[in-house]
């Protein structure tokens, strides 16, 4: 008699302690996408109105599992409670936005033509997409990707974070208990080897993908050779701030504290490198040093509530203590340390280095509460500090001055460009992306309708009616 036979699990622990919190068969890639590939056309042709329907009944299931859905999201990554409640409520309010976005960006179009007929524009789906979904927003981020790919018509095959593959679960049942056909949205737990199985597979029509830039070449390099598929990339940034001027510095602070220091540093639009006008540096650092030695650090239930969690494990603590060394031991100044706050969890102080006096600065992005800052000279030094990046997804600049702000905008390289902002304030209603390595000129959000259908144009009338008038040989 056999044996039965073991199957694989991948375990999820909460960062803040350490404690288990599931554990997960993981999956087949070829099975979901046959699974995907074999659904698709049912929902294909399901109307829009329909279609419409169960993704409003798919945001009231979220609102009604708010409370449970934020709690899971904060164990799972470390994030203060009210943040998870705040990414549970974006991924609710994404089903209206997406709802505009579609009409707006793939909705159908008639004109009439001279000479009778006209001409119409619809949009269809390309079939079955992959989803590749971040640990840092593991529920807003892959359903800005996953709702839109419906609405439009699409089958879905999401593979969420080895970090984080607990909430991605909770969101794909959230999917089906509101109607949408087990089939059309299909989970895939795994590692690496798992995302590079769906990836790489035959049978999906496109992949979306949200995560590191490393990652993110690697999949446009594989796809370079199938430009029948759609690849749309969203790949990080070294995000620059640049204080000019003369503003309020305590408000410039808490700009400053929001842009680098929310999700523990682990957002793509993250400020990570600060700019300061040489003769504000000084002050600017007092109010800025001042604010971050007062932020609450701690684990998501805590109260009083903190500002700040742990990140996502040891091994990206790790990395982090590590890259910041390096930087200190190229000459980078310690204003604020990284430090572990406890030696076996990934909890960290928020660090703050002026680089200065760093010849080569690394153009990296440190993911996690590490901030970078420099003094400039001149406007046009700060600008060119700014711009000295391969990245170009975020960058903002604090100052009272419009016609700064004109010049701001006309020579940054990014393609979220904030005045007076953090640079993390990036609306749902609005396009999210970058250029460079921020990514492929297919940004989400409000345009994420554009890259999950394809525009076809056709010329329609009523009956046949046509004459060849010209380059014909009289009738014999």
């Amino acid at each position: 008699m056999s044996s039965p036979r073991t199957i694989e699990t991948l375990s999820t622990h909460e960062p803040a302690t350490g404690a288990l919190i599931a554990e997960l068969p993981i999956g087949d890639a070829s099975t979901e996408v046959a699974t995907a590939r074999a659904a698709w056309a049912g929902w294909a042709t399901t109307p829009l109105a329909k279609r419409i329907e169960t993704l409003r009944r798919f945001a009231e299931i979220v609102r009604g599992r708010a409370d449970a859905f934020a709690d899971l999201i904060a164990r799972e990554t470390g994030k203060p409670l009210w943040e998870a409640r705040t990414e549970v409520d974006t991924v609710i309010a994404k089903v209206a936005i997406s709802i505009t976005a579609q009409a707006e960006r793939a909705g159908e179009r008639f004109t009439e033509q001279p000479g009778g007929g006209r001409m119409a524009l619809r949009h269809r789906p390309h079939g079955v997409l992959a989803v590749l979904g971040p640990y840092n927003f593991p529920a807003h981020l892959p359903n800005g990707h996953i709702v839109p790919a419906l609405l439009a018509g699409n089958a879905v095959v999401f593979k969420p974070s080895e970090k984080t593959p607990a909430t991605g679960a909770f969101l794909v049942e959230c999917y089906h208990a509101a109607g949408v056909p087990d089939g059309v949205v299909r989970l895939l737990i795994g590692g690496p080897d798992q995302g590079r199985a769906l990836a790489g597979h035959d049978d999906i029509d496109g992949l979306l993908f949200t995560g590191s830039a490393r990652t993110g070449l690697a999949l446009n390099r594989q796809f370079a050779e199938r430009p029948e598929k759609i690849l749309a990339l969203e790949m990080g940034g070294n995000n620059p701030i640049i204080v000019w001027d003369d503003p309020d510095l305590d408000a410039a602070a808490a700009l400053i504290v929001q842009s680098a220091y929310t999700t523990a540093g682990q957002r793509c639009t993250a400020g990570r490198r600060l700019i300061v006008e040489d003769r504000l540096f000084d002050p600017l650092m007092t109010a800025l040093t001042g604010l971050v030695d007062r932020l609450i650090l701690g684990a998501p239930h805590d109260e009083p509530a903190p500002f700040m969690g742990p990140v996502i494990d040891n091994d990206a603590a790790d990395h982090l203590l590590a890259r910041v060394e390096e930087l200190v031991t190229s000459g980078a100044k310690t204003i604020r340390p990284l430090e572990r706050v406890a030696p076996d969890r990934p909890l960290l102080t928020p660090a703050i280095l002026d680089v200065g006096t760093v010849a080569e600065r690394p153009d990296d992005e440190l993911f996690g509460p590490v901030l970078q800052v420099s003094r400039a000279s001149d406007f046009a030094d700060a600008i060119a500090q700014a711009n000295a990046t391969r990245y170009g997804l975020s960058a903002s600049l604090i100052s009272p001055s419009r016609e700064r702000y004109d010049a701001f905008w006309t020579g940054i390289r990014a393609g979220i460009v904030n005045w007076n902002r953090p640079t993390n304030g990036a609306a749902s209603s609005a396009p999210f992306g970058g250029i460079g390595w921020s990514g492929n000129h297919r940004p989400s959000a409000y345009y994420a309708a554009d890259y999950c259908a394809y525009p076809v144009a056709s010329a329609e009338s009523d009956s046949a009616a046509a004459t060849i008038p010209i380059g014909l040989r009289p009738h014999s």
